[in-house]
C-alpha cells in the first residue's frame, strides 16, 4: 500500500441541516441523512460545508468573549441551568421555583447570535393578563379576586430560528369543466391537463424553542415574534432577567422545522395552480438543501397563580403581549350553556314537527 493512500485523511460532510454526520448512498449516488433523512450531491456537500466552515470560524471571538462574561446558575430539584450577567444574582428557579445555586458559567458554545428585548414590563405583564381573563366567558367570577400571583420572571426563552432553502417538485392532475344545454340535451366537457410545478424556495425565521422544560405548544401559542426588533447578541440585555441554556439541540428539533417548512411549501405550489375546477396532485417532493440557523434569546413573562389550592401557569409574549395557558373553568356556566343549547334544540324539533 503506497505511502500516500495512507496519508491521506477522510473527509466528513455533515448535515446542511441537522448537522450529523453524512453517510454516502450507494443507490442514490449521493450523501444521505440517516437523521433529518435528507440528501444531498457531493457538490451541495462541499458549497455547504464550505460556507459552514466559514461561519464557526467568523463567530469564534465573540465566542470567548461570552464564555468571560456570563453568570450559570444550577436548580438542584429540575436541574434546569439559568444564566445572566455578572451582576444579577439568581435566587430562585424560574420553573420549579425552588433555590438555585451559582455553578459557574458557560462556554462559548452557548452564546446567542441574536436576541429580542423585552417590550412588555412587568405591569404591564399583569395588565394585559387580567384583560385577558375578562374575556374568558368561564372563567370563575372570583377567580382574580381570590387567586394570588406566586410567581412572575421575566426570562430569555433559547429559540433555534431556521432559515431553510427548499428544492420543491410538484405533479398534478387537474381539470376544467364545463356545462351546457342544447335543446333537450345537456352537455359536459371535461378537460384534463397534466400541471408541473417546480420551485426554489426560501422559508424564513421558522421557530423552534430549545428548552425540554417549556411545553413546545405554550410556545408556539405566543407566536409570532416580530424579528424586526432583533439585534446582535449582548449580556446588557440580560441585566435584571434570567436566561435559560437550551438542552434540545437543533438537530432535535430539526423534524419540527422541516415539518413547518415542507407544509409552506407544499402549500405555495399548490395555491400556484389556480384556474382549475379540480386540482389532484399525484407527487409532492420537498427537499430541503440548506437550513441556516441562528440561536436567539427570546423575550417570555411566565406567571403562576394560585386559585382553591391549584396553580394555574400562564406566558406572556413579552414582546408582543400574546398571551397563552389553561386557566379555570365555572363548571357551572358550562353546564347552563350546554342544557341551555340542548333545550334550544329540543324546542325547535317540537316546533319543526308542529310545523311541518
Amino acid at each position: 500500500m503506497s505511502s500516500d493512500f495512507q496519508n491521506m485523511e477522510s473527509m466528513q460532510y455533515k448535515c446542511p441541516n441537522c448537522n450529523a454526520d453524512l453517510r454516502f448512498n450507494p443507490s442514490k449516488q449521493g450523501f444521505s441523512c440517516e437523521f433529518c433523512d435528507s440528501f444531498f450531491t457531493l457538490e451541495e456537500c462541499k458549497t455547504a460545508n464550505e460556507q459552514m466552515q466559514s461561519e464557526a470560524q467568523e463567530s469564534a471571538p465573540a465566542m470567548d468573549e461570552f464564555a468571560e462574561g456570563n453568570q450559570l446558575y444550577i436548580c438542584q430539584s429540575c436541574g434546569a441551568e439559568l444564566m445572566t450577567d455578572t451582576n444579577t444574582t439568581a435566587t430562585e428557579c424560574v420553573y420549579c421555583h425552588n433555590p438555585v445555586v451559582l455553578k459557574g458559567r458557560l462556554s462559548g458554545e452557548y452564546r446567542p447570535a441574536k436576541v429580542i428585548p423585552f417590550k412588555i414590563s412587568r405591569q404591564q405583564a399583569v395588565d394585559i393578563f387580567k384583560n385577558w381573563c375578562g374575556n374568558r366567558k368561564f372563567l370563575p367570577k372570583d377567580f382574580l379576586s381570590e387567586s394570588q400571583l406566586l410567581h412572575l420572571h421575566g426570562v430569555y426563552v433559547p429559540f433555534w430560528v431556521a432559515d431553510c432553502h427548499i428544492k420543491g417538485r410538484m405533479n398534478a392532475e387537474c381539470h376544467k369543466i364545463r356545462r351546457w344545454t342544447s335543446g333537450e340535451y345537456h352537455y359536459t366537457e371535461i378537460k384534463e391537463y397534466e400541471v408541473i410545478r417546480s420551485a426554489e424556495l426560501d422559508f424564513e425565521g421558522i421557530p423552534a424553542d430549545g428548552e425540554s422544560k417549556v411545553p413546545d405548544e405554550l410556545m408556539e401559542a405566543i407566536e409570532p415574534f416580530d424579528y424586526r426588533d432583533t439585534v446582535n447578541f449582548e449580556m446588557a440585555y440580560l441585566s435584571g432577567f434570567m436566561s435559560d441554556k437550551y438542552d434540545v439541540r437543533k438537530e432535535q428539533v430539526f423534524p419540527r422545522v422541516k415539518n413547518r417548512a415542507v407544509n409552506g411549501s407544499d402549500q405555495t405550489l399548490r395555491s400556484s395552480m389556480v384556474g382549475y375546477d379540480s386540482v389532484r396532485v399525484v407527487q409532492s417532493d420537498m427537499n430541503i438543501l440548506r437550513t441556516k440557523w441562528q440561536y436567539m434569546l427570546l423575550p417570555v413573562w411566565f406567571m403562576s397563580y394560585q386559585y382553591q389550592g391549584k396553580q394555574y401557569d400562564f406566558a406572556i409574549n413579552g414582546q408582543t403581549g400574546k398571551q397563552a395557558g389553561t386557566p379555570p373553568l365555572d363548571s357551572g356556566k358550562l353546564t347552563r350553556l350546554c342544557f341551555g343549547i340542548a333545550l334550544g334544540a329540543t324546542i325547535l324539533g317540537l316546533l319543526g314537527g308542529f310545523l311541518f
